[in-house]
């Protein structure tokens, strides 16, 4: 007749099952794999921890079960009163001090030299100044001239992207080393892409600096890795990484545009409202809708609405300030730093007259040029 499995060797079969399956889980909730040397060291030491404490684990837990099933009261065992005197109770002390030191040392070495490369100082090939914001990031290509603002795309347009997607992104090329100057404007964010780079935080007022080198094209995404406010879920990073042909025609593209943008704003044409409105939609839609809503409602608890607000219906002067300046001890960011005169006054203009605010008033960019 078979023996039934007791209660530890049910418990002993259960967590092999649990191990197991842990260790053929979905890649998903590990980190992503990485693409840069610095990253896929981080990787590595990230996986030897891993690896060693969940050995520790089920020695431990073995031990522990063991200790509970042979040592039990129930089975008749008395305590061992000369536990000490034994050649365990004298050398385990010693012992196990040298087994967590020989643990530690297997880890200090590479992670010594890993903790190295975080501070490594290589010469770069472009250079990114990364701004965090409540709640979004500007990326300043340093050499050229580029800004690229990078919002969230509200859920109703993001779709199954939703809190990855956003409008604008970064993007670099190929196996180029990269640094990136992290700052903030507001709060302390920290930019993450953990394919790509290492976190460092961005603080107002202070550079941090981090790099990469990508070896892999693709998209790598990425999110704040501070608690930096209510909008803090809502401020993803995506980067993509081209080939050099590719990321130099991008480039070229992109200096184009911000040529024509510049020229544009600082025109001395006189808008109509009808252009100034359809600007002004655009604008909101990229910078103001993720938190004032798409229809200016605004997110109840959290962002004011815009519809009908004594702001966009008020006094024209205030209006523009707090657009221009912001307002200090809430959200609202300073926008004067980050558009042009044309973008403020579209956008101003826009805010006035939709949702049935209709108060009729034009703001032109010489008006915007002024407020400053």
């Amino acid at each position: 007749m078979i023996k039934k499995p007791n209660w530890l060797t049910r418990s002993t079969m259960m967590a092999g099952i649990i191990s197991t399956s842990s260790l053929l889980a979905d890649s998903d909730y590990n980190l992503p794999d990485p693409v840069s040397p610095l990253t896929r060291d981080v990787y590595d030491l990230h996986m030897l921890t891993t690896t060693i404490a969940f050995y520790i684990m089920v020695i431990v837990t073995a031990v522990i079960l063991y200790a509970i099933f042979k040592f039990r009261k129930s089975s008749g065992y008395k305590a061992d009163q000369e536990f000490h005197k034994g050649s365990f109770g004298k050398y385990g002390w010693l012992l196990v001090p040298i087994i967590v030191l020989g643990i530690d040392l297997t880890i200090a070495g590479p992670g010594t030299k890993t903790l190295a490369k975080v501070e490594e100082h290589i010469p770069a090939d472009i250079t990114v100044k990364v701004i965090g914001s409540q709640w979004r990031w500007t990326y300043e290509y340093m050499e050229d001239d580029i800004k690229i603002v990078s919002n969230l795309v509200p859920k109703e347009k993001a779709g199954d992207m939703y809190l990855r997607a956003v409008d604008d992104h970064l993007v670099i090329p190929i196996n180029t080393q990269v640094r990136f100057l992290h700052t903030a404007t507001d709060v302390l964010h920290s930019w993450w892409v953990p394919a790509l780079a290492i976190k460092k935080d961005s603080i107002p007022g202070y550079i941090n600096e981090t790099y990469t080198n990508a070896d892999t094209e693709g998209t790598y995404y990425g999110q704040c890795a501070e608690n930096c406010g209510t909008g803090h879920a809502f401020m993803p990073i995506k980067v993509e990484v081209l080939s050099k042909e590719k990321y130099a025609v991008w480039l070229e593209g992109r200096k184009a545009a911000a040529a024509e943008a510049a020229a544009e704003a600082a025109s001395n044409k006189t808008w109509s409202q009808e252009e100034l409105l359809a600007k002004g939609e655009a604008v909101y839609q990229k910078t103001c809708s993720a938190c004032h809503g798409a229809t200016g409602e605004g997110i109840p608890n959290a962002f004011p609405a815009l519809k009908g607000s004594p702001i966009a219906t008020g006094s024209l002067a205030d209006h523009m300030n707090i657009v221009i300046n912001g307002k200090s001890g809430t959200a609202m960011a300073a926008w004067g730093p980050q558009l042009n005169d044309l973008e403020l006054a579209a956008v101003i203009t826009y805010e006035r007259n939709a949702w049935e605010n209709n108060t009729g008033d034009t703001i032109q960019p010489s008006d915007v040029k002024q407020a400053r």
